[in-house]
């Protein structure tokens, strides 16, 4: 075999490798049941339950914010996030959170979180005005 050769072939191994650990991060959005039945890293989308309590006292641990996810079957668990409170937090409309069960606690990994459109009141205002 020529040296291109040995070059496609390594070029299209390392093409199926970076596939394979891509695929990885596709996977659909879990439930909490789902997460303490897998046992693994799953994804979970839900919504921030804002009449629980958020705790993050960034003198004691700036690296330790909690609050209360309800998933989209309506089941409602603690979430420990290993990393600073993000900003506008209280204001998103939905969370995804990547993480773990670890016993009664869902310990997040990663946070996502989608926000209102600042846009939002002016579409409202746009279409109440062509009624």
């Amino acid at each position: 075999m020529k040296k291109v050769h040995f070059i496609v072939v390594g070029m299209i191994a390392v093409a199926i490798a970076l596939f394979s650990l891509a695929g990885k991060d596709l996977s659909t959005y879990s439930t909490f049941s789902d997460a303490i039945s897998s046992g693994g890293k799953v994804k979970v989308a839900g919504q921030l339950s804002k009449d629980k309590e958020m705790y993050y006292n960034p003198e004691e641990d700036p690296n330790y914010f909690s609050f209360f996810v309800r998933d989209s079957k309506g089941e409602e668990r603690k979430v420990v996030l290993f990393a600073a409170k993000p900003q506008d937090f209280e204001m998103s409309e939905q969370i995804v959170i990547t993480g773990k069960m670890e016993g009664d606690e869902f310990h997040a990994s990663d946070l996502l979180m989608k926000c209102p459109s600042k846009y939002k009141d002016e579409e409202i205002y746009i279409k109440s005005e062509k009624s």
